[in-house]
């Protein structure tokens, strides 16, 4: 099993840029959904300038990290089938099941937005970007810890960080509007 660290690190890089594009393309979804309601000729061109770039995020980075994560990740249960007798891995792949299902509506998101079809807000879509964070912090913690139970202190973790992460973006969005170049 010599090749056992190079499956992992390559899983783990993926895993990286998964999240790295998950990370940023709800943030051009709000740029996109600010664009769509400025006048002429500015919602044009910055219309077609991001969703070029959230063209090429999507299939050229997210996509492809994402079926590459998972590719390596089961040829590590494959290489270790131990894991799936672990009560922490069971919880993991429950989080990995809800990030696959936060990407699938993500990506409804981005088809919609393509098509200029603006159904959610750009607050929404701020929101909605700390999904993959939450489900981040989830991964991390029961990977480090291995364990089912001590993962729900992680778990608390990410509940106040979610509540910090609402109240700067209430903050956020009073500054905006009393300066909306800010």
């Amino acid at each position: 099993m010599e090749y056992y660290n190079y499956i992992k690190s390559l899983h783990l890089i993926f895993v990286v840029t998964w999240f790295a594009g998950l990370f940023y393309i709800p943030r051009l979804f709000v740029y996109q959904i600010e664009a769509f309601h400025k006048p002429s000729p500015d919602k044009e061109i910055l219309g077609t300038q991001l969703k070029l770039m959230a063209k090429r995020l999507w299939n050229i980075i997210t996509w492809p990290s994402a079926i590459l994560a998972t590719i390596f990740a089961v040829w590590l249960l494959v290489l270790q089938p131990v894991w799936l007798e672990q009560p922490w891995m069971h919880v993991k792949l429950l989080f990995v099941l809800l990030l696959i299902i936060y990407q699938l509506k993500t990506h409804q998101f981005y088809k919609q937005l393509q098509k200029d079809d603006v159904r959610k807000s750009s607050n929404f879509m701020r929101l909605w970007n700390e999904g993959a964070t939450f489900i981040l912090f989830a991964i991390v913690f029961l990977v480090i810890l291995k364990s089912a139970i001590n993962w729900v202190f992680g778990v608390m973790g990410i509940f106040v960080l979610g509540v910090l992460l609402m109240l700067g973006f209430k903050i956020y969005k009073n500054i905006r509007s009393k300066n909306p170049n800010a």
